[in-house]
Order: structure tokens, then C-alpha cells, then sequence
């Protein structure tokens, strides 16, 4: 099975360049992030005539997620349960016999603020929330943008970033306790060579001058990281006109 995670940075705009990935990259599952559109605008219809069963938790102009798969998603929950959170930022759904968590992690501006505040809450409600989807599915992957870059080597300038958010000491310790459930991050079980960054801001060519950072993650339970085989991040989307900001990520499992 090959799952994959994208942050598409609004599915409107983005829709032709995911159907064109979908075509060149046969894989199985995609959860994908900030679809910044509400359910009823979701593109069920191309989507399905392109061979994609999906389910959306919406939100409009901001945030949203979904999953897209080959065969039809069962079992399908959205947001955390007992988080009282407007923000449509999860959805999950077990598609054959492997449970999917496709999660949008707050970014959390900066930090000290309410928005990073905000932020450590949601990471630790997420905590429990896979905590207790563990006791369930042996095999469950939990995927997205973290926004959470987890050590030095996933960031061009460890130094100017030490500090700031994405990388500071209490989200990268929280991203830490997620794995310590047991989760694996299916990235550093393999390490590929090369590029290991998966988000460039547009400013200042940092795509072109690889100034990235790793914070898109697929995570896999015990039983499931056993199968796995590759991890590859997709940077031909990232170099087409008006591209997300994200690359793809891919998990290949066995």
C-alpha cells in the first residue's frame, strides 16, 4: 500500500496539478491539508470520474482536510473527539485493514502567542486522541503537515530557526511525545538521499535556494512501520506555475 500526505494550499487552485499527480503516482491513499474549501465545494465529481472515493471534513478559506482513496473509506471520523475546536483540522477513516489519521497541525504564528498556545493544546489533545486509535487499529498511520520540523537536520538554518516557531523546544517536544506512543516517522526509517525538505516559503526563491524544511510526516504504528519499504518526497509539483508550497510525501508499505 502507498500512502501519501499533501498540503495542497487550496484545492481550488490546486486541483488540476492533483489530478495530474493522482494520473503519474498511482498510490492508494492521500490524506491531504488547508483545502481551505467547505464540503459542498469539495470536487467529488472529477475526483470520482478519475477513479478517487473522498471524504472531506471542509472549512471555508481556511483549513479542511480530506482523504482520498482507491477503495471507498470506512469507518470515517472527523475532528478529535472531546476537543472543542471549530477548525476543521482531522479527519480519519480505515481504508483495507489500515486506519488513517490525515491531520492539518496548527501553525502557531509565533511563539508565546495565543495562536502557539493554542497550538500545544491541539498537539496534546491530538496525543490522546492517537493514544487511544492505537488500542484499536495495530495498523494506523497518522499523517500531514505537523508544522512541526522534529531536529536540526530538517531545517536549512538550524540556528536563525532555533527559536522560532516550527522548531521551537516545546512543539519539537511535543511532536517527540506523539512518536514515543510508538509511532515511527516513516522518513527517518529510511532516509532517502538528497532533498528531506518538504515545505519552501514563497518568498525570497527559497525553493531555488533550498531553504526548506521537513514538517509534512507520515507516522506509522509498530505493526505497520514493519512493512514499510521507501519514503520519497515528490518535488515536480513543487516546480510547477503556482504550485503549492508543500511537496508530497510518500510512504510505500509492503
Amino acid at each position: 500500500m502507498k500512502i501519501a500526505t499533501w498540503n495542497v494550499n487550496s484545492l481550488r487552485v490546486r486541483l488540476p496539478h492533483l489530478l495530474d499527480w493522482l494520473a503519474a503516482n498511482p498510490v492508494d491513499v492521500l490524506g491531504m491539508q488547508e483545502l481551505k474549501l467547505e464540503d459542498a465545494a469539495f470536487p467529488h465529481a472529477e475526483l470520482a470520474a478519475a477513479g478517487w472515493h473522498a471524504v472531506t471534513n471542509g472549512q471555508k478559506t481556511y483549513n479542511g482536510v480530506a482523504i482520498l482513496a482507491r477503495d471507498p473509506p470506512q469507518d470515517v471520523s472527523r475532528d478529535i473527539p472531546g476537543f472543542d475546536d471549530p477548525q476543521k483540522r482531522v479527519i480519519a477513516a480505515t481504508i483495507g485493514d489500515v486506519r488513517v489519521i490525515d491531520c492539518y497541525v496548527v501553525n502557531g504564528q509565533s511563539v508565546g502567542s495565543e495562536k502557539y498556545e493554542y497550538k500545544l493544546r491541539w498537539l496534546a489533545a491530538l496525543h490522546e486522541y492517537v493514544r487511544v486509535e492505537l488500542t484499536k487499529y495495530p495498523k494506523l498511520a497518522v499523517v500531514g503537515d505537523f508544522n512541526i520540523a522534529p531536529g536540526d537536520a530538517d531545517v536549512y538554518d538550524p540556528v536563525a530557526w532555533a527559536e522560532d516557531v516550527l522548531c521551537s523546544p516545546l512543539e519539537r517536544e511535543a511532536l517527540q511525545k506523539l512518536l514515543a506512543l510508538g509511532l515511527v516517522d516513516c522518513f527517518e526509517q529510511k532516509t532517502p538521499e538528497g532533498n528531506r525538505f518538504t515545505w519552501w516559503d514563497y518568498r525570497q526563491m527559497a525553493f531555488r535556494r533550498k531553504m526548506g524544511l521537513r514538517i509534512d510526516h507520515v507516522l506509522a504504528s509498530p505493526v505497520l512501520a514493519q512493512t514499510l519499504t521507501a519514503v520519497t518526497i515528490d518535488l515536480v509539483p513543487r516546480r510547477l506555475e503556482r504550485p503549492s508550497d508543500h511537496a508530497p510525501v510518500i510512504a510505500v508499505f509492503d
